[in-house]
């Protein structure tokens, strides 16, 4: 069976910028993939290639094992939800969602028909005869959505989709989207610079950097084995060590990460085993977050270094701005790390 969406070595440059360095990947049909990344990263850009708003300067795109880096939009079985929903103001919800079916020359009855199984798809029946102005932004999005998905698309592109929400509603989307996703069983691929959501809604993340892919991995073990100083920062924002500070750190050639949730603080004077790291510092700030607080500690080897933590776990230290404290790590729970190129 082919892949729904194969990368063969893209490349995309604007002047003196590669933002797509030779990228190759492959995404499985009905597969929920991620492309993780900071802003100029790359993945926007990949996502227009895919969409045919763009063009590749060289490599293959492909969709269905059809070569189509040079086909037009409008010829490719994929749609786009964008942040800002591109909804149509004068237009109701009932037409914004039937536009794509307009198009498409279908009759008013079967085009109106197929529109109001999309809004009940989103839970948005009883809303079709408003216009985006009377929505909410989770209603707008899923209009937004109901729209994309009408024409029955076998990819479905997600740019940043839910940027313009509150958190709240942010996390009851993403359940909703995943939720969606499964129904339908056509492949997502999701635009985000969110790690939290990428970890918890795709099968698969890609992390940018750059213009490259730096790691492709289920979330757990993006997680968990990060292989790049790049992809352990961005994902979940460990605790790095390189070069010199590794070797003071832990006697380490290599460099290496540890999760913040890994590290407990301690008191100076507390003994720590043999199988502990252990490094003193000074307090920086410690920052509440209810069920946990994190500490922002430089080390007397020269960094910063994070640690999260319930406030039982670190009872013996007050937590105060320039207080001396310890901070302990199990060897085992470091991660080795690739090398940063020179």
């Amino acid at each position: 069976m082919a892949y729904a969406v194969e990368f063969r070595e893209v490349a995309r440059t604007f002047g003196t910028v590669r933002a797509v360095d030779r990228v190759s990947l492959s995404i499985e049909p009905g597969e929920f993939f991620a492309m993780l990344g900071p802003s100029g990263s790359g993945k926007t850009t990949c996502l227009r290639l895919i969409a045919g708003f763009d063009l590749p300067d060289s490599g293959e795109v492909l969709l269905e094992g059809r070569d189509v880096s040079s086909v037009p939009p409008y010829e490719r079985n994929v749609n786009t939800v964008f942040q800002d929903y591109a909804l149509f103001p004068h237009m109701t919800v009932l037409e914004n969602v039937a536009y794509g079916p307009r198009m498409r020359r279908v009759s008013l009855a079967e085009r109106s028909a197929r529109a109001r199984e999309m809004l009940d798809l989103v839970k948005l029946r009883g809303f079709e005869d408003r216009r985006p102005a009377q929505l909410s932004g989770g209603q707008k999005q899923r209009v937004a959505l109901a729209r994309a998905l009408i024409n029955q698309p076998k990819v479905l592109l997600l740019d940043e989709p839910l940027g313009a929400l509150d958190l709240k509603l942010r996390e009851e989307m993403q359940i909703e989207l995943r939720n969606l996703q499964r129904r339908l069983a056509i492949t997502f691929i999701y635009v985000t610079h969110d790690q939290g959501e990428a970890l918890s809604m795709s099968d698969r993340v890609a992390v940018f950097n750059s213009g490259r892919i730096e790691q492709m991995a289920q979330a757990r073990e993006l997680y968990t084995r990060p292989r790049t100083p790049f992809v352990a920062r961005f994902v979940g924002g460990a605790n790095v060590a390189e070069g010199e500070f590794a070797q003071k750190l832990a006697a380490s050639t290599q460099p290496f990460a540890i999760r913040t949730e890994s590290v407990a603080v301690l008191a100076p004077s507390d003994a720590v085993a043999s199988s502990m790291v252990a490094a003193d510092g000074t307090v920086l700030d410690v920052q509440f977050h209810g069920a946990t607080c994190r500490w922002q500690v430089r080390l007397d080897a020269g960094e910063i270094f994070s640690a999260t933590c319930n406030a039982t776990e670190s009872a013996r230290v007050q937590g105060v701005p320039g207080e001396r404290v310890r901070l302990a790590w199990a060897r085992e729970n470091m991660v080795m790390l690739e090398s940063t190129p020179a």
